[in-house]
C-alpha cells in the first residue's frame, strides 16, 4: 500500500468552505488506478492535508500529479502559497 500526501496552507477560517471546495477532488484522485481511499485534515493552524491510499507507487505519484494541477486551478482564493506532495509506502497501518 502507497501514500499520496498534498499539504496546503489556507486562508484563516476557510475550513468549511475548503470542505466545500475539495469534494471535487474526489472523482480527480478516485479516478487513479488502484485507488483505495481518500482523507482530509484540517489542522489547527489552517494546514490542509489530503492522505490517498494506492496500490503502486506509481499510482500514487499519478494523483499526485492530477492533484497539484487541480489545486493550482480551484483552491488560489482559498489558500497561501504552494501546496506541496509526497508519496511513499505506508510502512504501519491498522483498521478495527
Amino acid at each position: 500500500m502507497y501514500a499520496a500526501i498534498r499539504q496546503v496552507k489556507a486562508k484563516p477560517g476557510m475550513a468549511d468552505t475548503l470542505a466545500d471546495v475539495i469534494k471535487g477532488a474526489v472523482p480527480i484522485v478516485s479516478g487513479v488506478s488502484g485507488f483505495m481511499g481518500y482523507y482530509v485534515v484540517y489542522s489547527p493552524d489552517d494546514t490542509v492535508t489530503a492522505i490517498s491510499l494506492f496500490n503502486k507507487v506509481e499510482e500514487a505519484q499519478e494523483s499526485n500529479r492530477r492533484a497539484l494541477a487541480w489545486i493550482d486551478k480551484h483552491l488560489a482564493p482559498y489558500v497561501i502559497g504552494p501546496a506541496t506532495a509526497t508519496a511513499g509506502p505506508v510502512i504501519v497501518h491498522s483498521l478495527p
